[in-house]
């Protein structure tokens, strides 16, 4: 399940008011104006950046450069600007404790834009919201399995219901791995390339046992056995043999004894490389994800067990 953030600049002034030491000058007409924006990437407008009249930004910061600049001006008229100014523009931001220009001030009242004041000097703040806009407004996806640190590697156990998730989950923490979230974690991607995996706040350190319910993994193994967040890294997924009748299917037969990995999954537009291990009784489940793991860690590293042996087996034959 798929979800976009939706932030309005009211919603925002609460989120940041304590830490960024927000002051709400004008423009509280504006306050349902929405920072995220659900236009294509390629026509709405950035994020934040510098107020100019040719580059819209949804956010505009005003520092003291600019805040001189603008207090020579009598008005400041919209059609000054290259583009539609009510339509691009939901919040101005004036840092270093500057005096908000009065001809700013006039258009933020007359075009219901909310206008902030903050002392935070102009870096600071664009490095600042930047990064926390940019967890907050992030897609965001929910996939249903047990998020984990095993080996340091944010690792992600899917499946279908009664597989043995949970229960894996259960002996990896006894083998000191830790647990992220259980059940619904819910992954962001907060960077290029880079998804993040969190908890949701109600479920943290919880973990759902078949047989044994609900139990606070904190509390039984210590705090050092949980985590609220982690970057996702590799999936594993169980299917169990009966169900799928890999005894059928010569090539899952091929596919397991050679180790070839499945093809990547797809999360928020990033592939993450998946294997799947097949549940049977008698199986190690935990053995076998500790070293899937190892051996994704190996392969991220350049090499690949199953080229080396093939290399060798070669260099053998022309050698006999």
């Amino acid at each position: 399940m798929t979800n976009k953030s939706r932030l309005t600049v009211a919603a925002a002034f609460s989120e940041f008011k304590d830490d960024l030491k927000f002051e709400w000058v004008t423009g509280k007409d504006g306050g349902d104006r929405l920072l995220s924006s659900d236009r294509k990437a390629a026509v709405r407008p950035r994020l934040l950046g510098p107020l100019n009249f040719n580059s819209p930004n949804r956010i505009q910061l005003i520092g003291n450069a600019e805040a001189r600049l603008f207090s020579d001006k009598q008005t400041l008229s919209p059609e000054r600007f290259e583009y539609a100014l009510n339509e691009s523009c939901e919040l101005f931001v004036v840092t270093d404790n500057a005096t908000p220009p009065e001809p700013i001030v006039d258009l933020a009242e007359a075009a219901k834009i909310p206008l902030f004041v903050t002392p935070l000097t102009y870096s600071d703040l664009i490095r600042t919201l930047r990064y926390r806009l940019t967890l907050i407004l992030a897609e965001s996806e929910i996939i249903h399995g047990v998020l984990m640190d095993v080996h340091g590697t944010g690792l992600l156990i899917t499946g279908e219901a009664s597989v043995g998730k949970s229960e894996l989950a259960l002996e990896l923490i006894s083998r000191s791995h830790i647990l992220v979230a259980d059940d619904a974690p819910e992954f962001r991607r907060i960077a290029p390339g880079t998804i993040e995996g969190r908890c949701p706040p109600l479920l943290q350190d919880f973990l759902e046992v078949r047989g044994l319910g609900v139990l606070n993994i904190a509390r039984m193994y210590g705090d050092a056995h949980t985590r609220s967040r982690k970057v996702l890294r590799f999936i594993v997924n169980l299917r169990n043999v009966e169900t799928d009748n890999f005894e059928s299917s010569l090539e899952h037969i091929v596919g397991e004894r050679l180790g070839s990995p499945d093809k990547p999954r797809d999360v928020l537009g990033v592939p993450i490389p998946q294997r799947t291990i097949p549940v049977a009784p008698g199986r190690n489940l935990a053995v076998l994800v500790e070293a899937a793991v190892r051996d994704y860690i190996l392969q991220s590293g350049g090499y690949n067990a199953t080229r080396d042996l093939v290399d060798k087996q070669e260099q053998a034959l022309k050698q006999s």
